[in-house]
C-alpha cells in the first residue's frame, strides 16, 4: 500500500495525469519554416495528443498550451510505477469534495509562483519528514495544525522570528537560546491549577 501524499504531492501528480488523460487538447501546428514555440507540440506524440481535442486546444491560451505540453513531456518521461502513482493522485483527486480540490489548486498556484530554490527547500523537507518515526511526524502535524489556528497576526509574528532565526549565525542561535532559557527560568510561566 502506498502511503497518503501531502496535498501539494497529490496536486502536482495530477496535474501530470490530467494531461495524460483528460487535458483539453487538439491540433495547431505552426506554418511550416516557422520555429517551435513552447506551446506548439514538438513530435508525432505531442501532435497525436493535441489532434484528439481541436476544438479545446483552441481554447487554450498560449501559457495554457505550453503547461500541458511540458505536463505531457514530464509524463513521457515517467516509468510504469510512477505513472500509475499519478493515476491513483489524480483519482484521489478527483474524489475529493469540491472545496478540497480547490484548496489542492490553489495550493499548486501557490507552488508554482515559488521560485524554483524554495521549491527545492520544500522538497528536501519534505523528504527529511517522510523519514522521520512515526510519532515524530504526527508531532509536526501536531505543531502544524496549532499554527495554522493561531491569529493572523500570531502567526505573522512567529513567522517573523523564525526568518530572524534562518539569518543568524550559529554564535547568534547559541546567544539566542541562552537568552531564552534565562528568561523563563527568571519568569516561569503558571503552573494550572489542579481541581
Amino acid at each position: 500500500m502506498i502511503p497518503r501524499m501531502p496535498v501539494a504531492t497529490v496536486v502536482l501528480a495530477a496535474a501530470i495525469a490530467l494531461v495524460a488523460f483528460a487535458s483539453p487538447v487538439g491540433a495547431q501546428l505552426p506554418a511550416p519554416g516557422q520555429p517551435m514555440a513552447a506551446d506548439r507540440p514538438q513530435n508525432a506524440a505531442e501532435r497525436a495528443l493535441v489532434a484528439q481535442h481541436p476544438d479545446e486546444w483552441a481554447k487554450l491560451t498560449p501559457e495554457q498550451r505550453a503547461r500541458v505540453l511540458a505536463n505531457y513531456r514530464q509524463w513521457q518521461t515517467m516509468n510504469p510505477a510512477e505513472r500509475a502513482a499519478a493515476r491513483r493522485n489524480f483519482d484521489q483527486f478527483r474524489n475529493l469534495p469540491p472545496q478540497e480540490r480547490h484548496q489542492v489548486l490553489q495550493g499548486l498556484r501557490q507552488w508554482r509562483q515559488l521560485p524554483a530554490a524554495q521549491r527545492e527547500q520544500l522538497r528536501e523537507a519534505y523528504a527529511h519528514y517522510q523519514k522521520l518515526p512515526p510519532e515524530q511526524r504526527q508531532k509536526v502535524l501536531q505543531h502544524y495544525q496549532q499554527f495554522q489556528h493561531l491569529p493572523p497576526a500570531q502567526r505573522q509574528h512567529m513567522l517573523d522570528n523564525y526568518r530572524r532565526w534562518q539569518h543568524m549565525t550559529p554564535a547568534q542561535r547559541t546567544a539566542a537560546r541562552v537568552h531564552w532559557w534565562q528568561f523563563h527560568l527568571k519568569h516561569p510561566p503558571p503552573h494550572p491549577k489542579i481541581p
